[in-house]
């Protein structure tokens, strides 16, 4: 488990390899929310995305005669990108196993930084076994999305910087695919600021991550979200554990709920959000009773949306659902 001191190690080693993304308000986010929203621009974050923290972070710690060996890692789209970006930094050789038909521009930013790509099965869990076979045989390091206590602390230095930021939060939404973001979100914010919740969001077409936590255990579920970076079939053991620690709450969205909150970032914040990017915004619209008045930090983790995306929310309508489920 990765603590504050990890963080702040992570924050050295990354100096000069990430960005210090800004934050910035909106007031017709604050109208459409009854809150006071802080975004985190991870979308301006090398790749586009905040995983760019934590790959990097892990790589740096192995030593030269592991690095030899090469790295091998499944993802829909950014963690690729991230351990890419990485291995790149670092002379690593890097396989990245990625779903069939994945969003195109992530490919090719895969691609353009110098990984070798196999594209394999239908979901994020079809690549993921595979990718563990592949490190089984070649002797390759398996870069995993989220039981790295290395990538939940890189990615601690995103909400390190949110809470010196913006150090009035009331609460931190966070979205979930396998939840390295959310458990580094709530291990940082029990360190630094104990007072600011932590509300996790995921899905409700691939609810896997928050079922587990419901239930306190491991949980498979059927994974069939459009927002890639949170399409995750089932729970993570090392974030599992840090969220039912620490963790305040844990919603659902619909897909259409956040394919809104991706037009309202357009026309509200100038900002070009993906899927999983949009999803914090999405559970504050829909839940504006929980957070009237409240100081709400949501991170727009990522901005790597497809053309299809963006057109669907070109022509989303313009109010959003309150179709969470707790």
């Amino acid at each position: 488990m990765s603590t504050l001191a990890a963080v702040l190690a992570a924050r050295s080693r990354l100096a000069g390899l990430v960005v210090h993304t800004p934050v910035a308000t909106y007031a017709d986010l604050d109208r459409a929310t009854g809150a006071s929203v802080v975004v985190k621009h991870e979308n301006l974050q090398h790749t586009g995305a905040f995983k760019a923290r934590g790959a990097p972070n892990l790589l740096l710690t192995m030593g030269p005669a592991e690095r030899a060996h090469g790295v091998v890692a499944y993802s829909t789209g950014n963690h690729a990108q991230g351990v890419a970006y990485a291995a790149r930094h670092t002379g690593t050789a890097c396989t990245i196993v990625m779903p069939r038909d994945p969003n195109p521009l992530k490919l090719r930013a895969v691609r353009d930084l110098g990984a070798d790509v196999v594209l394999h099965g239908a979901t994020f869990d079809d690549a993921r076994a595979h990718a563990e076979q592949l490190a089984a045989r070649t002797g390759a390091r398996l870069v995993g999305a989220a039981n790295e206590p290395a990538i939940v602390a890189g990615v601690g230095t995103l909400y390190l910087e949110l809470l010196l930021q913006a150090p009035d939060l009331d609460t931190i939404v966070v979205p979930v695919g396998g939840g390295s973001g959310a458990a580094a979100a709530c291990l940082v914010a029990s360190a630094v600021a104990p007072h600011v919740e932590v509300v996790a969001v995921q899905s409700a077409a691939s609810p896997a991550a928050h079922d587990s936590w419901r239930a306190g255990e491991l949980l498979s579920r059927p994974n069939a979200s459009r927002a890639e970076g949170l399409a995750t079939g089932t729970g993570f053991a090392l974030t599992q554990q840090v969220l039912r620690a620490h963790l305040a709450d844990f919603v659902l969205v619909t897909d259409d709920d956040i394919t809104r909150a991706q037009a309202l970032y357009l026309t509200a914040a100038r900002t070009v959000a993906e899927g999983a990017g949009a999803a914090a915004l999405a559970a504050v619209v829909g839940q504006p009773e929980r957070y009237a008045g409240q100081r709400v930090g949501v991170v727009c983790t990522g901005g790597n949306a497809s053309t299809a995306e963006l057109r669907r929310a070109l022509g989303a309508p313009e109010t959003a659902s309150t179709a969470n489920r707790a």
